[in-house]
Order: C-alpha cells, then sequence, then structure tokens
C-alpha cells in the first residue's frame, strides 16, 4: 500500500512531527473548533514539501482533477466525505451536474472527471455532465485513458438554472477553475454552485491564500509552541510584471532578494548548509504553468527569451501580469531514486486520499508539477486517522498523519480566504 520512501531528515523537523503527534488531542479539538467558525471548501488538493527540517504547503488547489490518481481502495472515504458536504450546504439536492473543463482531449483528466461522477452517485445522488465548452453542441462519448467513456454534454440554461435535456440539477458541482474568467453562462444561478464563483482563478490570488495561511500557521504554531516558519514560506506579491518586455524586472529581482536574505537568516538559526531558492509563479492559475526556480535576484534580469516566453502566458493564453514570489521548499523525499512530493485530498475538511508526485527528470529544489511527472497512490486512510504517538515520528502512517494536519491548516486558510472575498465581492455589488 505504501511505496519504498527515502526522505532526508535533518534539523528539527522530527521535533514538530514529534510535537503534532503529542499534540493530537489538542490539535483535533483546536480543528474542530475551526470548522465550527468556518465552512470548509467542498473540495481542495494542497502540495507539500517535506525538506527534513520544513514541512510546508506550497500550492492549494480548489478544483482539483486528480482523484483518478488516489489509491481506489479508499473511495468509500471520498463518498463519506461528499455524503456530509452535500447534507450540510444543500441537503434536498438529489441531481447533480458535473461541468468539468474545456480541455476535453487530456483523457487522464476526464478519467478524473468519471471518478468524481462516481463518488458523487455513490454519495445517493443522479449525476450527469454537461460542458460549458461552446465548441460542444452536441452529446459527445469521450473516451477514457483505462479504456471506457464518459458521456459530456452541452449545457444549457433556463432563466436562472443549468440544465440538461430531462435533467434539472439541485446543485453545480465546478471541476473548472475560470482560469479565462467567469462565464455569463454560470452568473446568477439559484441552484448550489460548488465552490462558489469567488473560488476561480478569475477571482482568487495565490498571495490572498498565503496571507490567510500566514495567520493560520501562527495560531497552529501558538498551540504547538513551535517556529511557524517550520510550516510556512515566505512569500510576497509582485505587480505590474510584463516577462515579454525583456529583462527588465527590477522590481522582481528585489522581491526576490528580499525572500532569499530572510530565508538565509533561518537557515543560519537553525544551522541549515542548503542553499536557499525562490519560487516565481503566476499569482493566478494552475497547471504548473508560469513557474520557475531561482537562486540568486541576478537570474530575473538575465533571463533568456525561452525562459520569458515560459513564464509570460499560463493556461487559457492568459498573459501574467502578478506573480508570487515564494521561498523554495526542498523536498528530499523520493520513490525509487525520483523525486517526489506528497499531495493530499481532501472533501468537506476530511482527508480522503493522496499521492506522491513523482518527476525522474526534476530536482530537489524545482516544481514537480510538469510534463513527465507521474503519481503513486497512498493509502492515507490509515495515515492520516490512525497515527501512534508511542512510534517514532518517522514511521510512515505518523509522517501521513502530519501531512494531513499541515494540508488541512492550507484548507483552514482556504476557507477563510473564500469568506472575505465573498465580503468583498457582495460589498461591490450592493454598491453598484
Amino acid at each position: 500500500m505504501v511505496p519504498h520512501l527515502t526522505t532526508a531528515l535533518s534539523g528539527p523537523l522530527l521535533d514538530l512531527e514529534q510535537h503534532i503527534l503529542d499534540s493530537m488531542p489538542a490539535i483535533e479539538h483546536w480543528m474542530r473548533g475551526q470548522w465550527r467558525d468556518h465552512e470548509a471548501p467542498f473540495y481542495a488538493s494542497v502540495d507539500l514539501r517535506n525538506s527534513g527540517f520544513k514541512l510546508a504547503p506550497v500550492d492549494t488547489n480548489l478544483f482539483p482533477g486528480g482523484f483518478n490518481n488516489l489509491n481506489p481502495e479508499f473511495l468509500p472515504l471520498c463518498v463519506q466525505a461528499a455524503t456530509s458536504a452535500i447534507e450540510k450546504i444543500c441537503p434536498e439536492a438529489q441531481k447533480l451536474l458535473i461541468i468539468p473543463e474545456n480541455h476535453t482531449r487530456n483523457t487522464f483528466y476526464l478519467q478524473n472527471v468519471a471518478t468524481l461522477h462516481l463518488i458523487m452517485r455513490q454519495a445517493g445522488l443522479k449525476v450527469r455532465i454537461g460542458s460549458i465548452n461552446p465548441d460542444i453542441t452536441s452529446p459527445v462519448q469521450m473516451a477514457l485513458s483505462n479504456g471506457s467513456s464518459i458521456l459530456i454534454e452541452p449545457v444549457r440554461r433556463l432563466g436562472q438554472r443549468l440544465t440538461l435535456p430531462d435533467f434539472d440539477p439541485c446543485a453545480v458541482l465546478l471541476n473548472n477553475d475560470l482560469s479565462a474568467g467567469i462565464p455569463e453562462i454560470l452568473r446568477g444561478l439559484d441552484q448550489w454552485l460548488l465552490p462558489p464563483l469567488q473560488a476561480g482563478w478569475a477571482v482568487r490570488r495565490k498571495s490572498t491564500h498565503f496571507s490567510q495561511y500566514d495567520g493560520v500557521a501562527d495560531e497552529f504554531a501558538q498551540l504547538l509552541g513551535v517556529d511557524p516558519w517550520l510550516i510556512n514560506p515566505y512569500f510576497s506579491a509582485v505587480e505590474g510584471v510584463d516577462f515579454s518586455a525583456g529583462n527588465e524586472q527590477v522590481d522582481l529581482a528585489a522581491a526576490v532578494d528580499d525572500i532569499l536574505t530572510r530565508t538565509r537568516k533561518k537557515y543560519q538559526e537553525y544551522g541549515i548548509e542548503n542553499r536557499p531558492f525562490v519560487i516565481i509563479k503566476a499569482d493566478a492559475g494552475t497547471y504548473g504553468m508560469g513557474i520557475m526556480s531561482v537562486h540568486e535576484a541576478s537570474e530575473v534580469l538575465q533571463l533568456n527569451r525561452k525562459q520569458r516566453n515560459r513564464m509570460a502566458i499560463v493556461k487559457e493564453g492568459l498573459k501574467v501580469s502578478r506573480v508570487m514570489v515564494q521561498e523554495g521548499v526542498y523536498t528530499f523525499e523520493n520513490i525509487n531514486e525520483a523525486v517526489a512530493e506528497p499531495v493530499v485530498y481532501m472533501m468537506d475538511h476530511y482527508v480522503v486520499g493522496g499521492f506522491y508526485r513523482v518527476h525522474t527528470n526534476r530536482g530537489q529544489d524545482e516544481n514537480l508539477n510538469a510534463p513527465g511527472m507521474h503519481f503513486v497512490p497512498l493509502a492515507f486512510e490509515t495515515a492520516c486517522c490512525l497515527p501512534d504517538p508511542a512510534e517514532c515520528p518517522e514511521v510512515l502512517t505518523n509522517r501521513f498523519y502530519a501531512y494531513g494536519v499541515i494540508a488541512r491548516l492550507a484548507l483552514l486558510a482556504a476557507a477563510r480566504e473564500l469568506e472575505d472575498t465573498l465580503s468583498s465581492v457582495e460589498a461591490i455589488q450592493a454598491a453598484v
């Protein structure tokens, strides 16, 4: 069930994990209180990095597209969590419409949609898949990577409702991250929309999420009596970036230098000999686009044409004008000598599974969400729910419990982020 995993352990991470294990009752009590005050996103995935001296989230996706990579033996966990989420949000729901991404030729992504279809059907809903892609004008049977297929139908809007022939759903599950903006067909619906529109990249910003995570990490670190830096990467946002304009990124270079300087001080404090680095990424968007790793501020003033082009445009052909500069967190985990990082999946506020993203051609200080990656499923059901505090923290089940805790902290940050964003949207609408 658990792949052979090698982790370079050093510094205070073992102490942090031991704190988490020893504090499990206090942590779970604190978490329950948080979920009474904040509504968890319907689903999410969190990319983590374990450097052996630091364990931190580096990205949180509110439209996860890899449910097909989870261990199928733990499908019941997904079903149970989905049932709980539906009962809280729209208990009267009987029919559910899933709206996928528009890039319907990616068979691996479509396998994810099929898995979501199965989960929601097992949760007791009638489920169909409807596309808002204008190129899909009639029902189409799409082949999957496992040899089966799914039916995708063009969505129709009638009044304030999205429908399919003979199908008027109570709720709409978005698995489309809205990178290209919020289409009119989704605005002003009187159906439950999961997640809400402000969760999409048309509104959401990664730097906003990590601003919320700052607060969550500080509260959690105070609960455990540890340095919040051990679970939280430094970051800043830079606006007005134009990678197509040549190497004139003075503000970006200054931000990189600031993060590197702060990180070096922490490395010195903890006796860490590794070379600090930063990740520069588009402040909105996903699919591993618009991301680069640098070790010196001067590197952003010396980008070649290929590097600038790769950073200038992200998903849906959108131009990058705002980036987040994030402290790089090494991953010293590897599977079969390939660099790996854990990805934790959640529905409602429950951990339902996870996998390792593995890349044979990337280094410990590089983004692994890139062509050539593959996935190794993990049994997070045992790992994240049933730790054994009597065992040493490097036991895999205990390490995976720590992963689940940090992932839930990122989920809590996302919950607070959506609340604030919704308040801002409502305030703007009220003023218009």
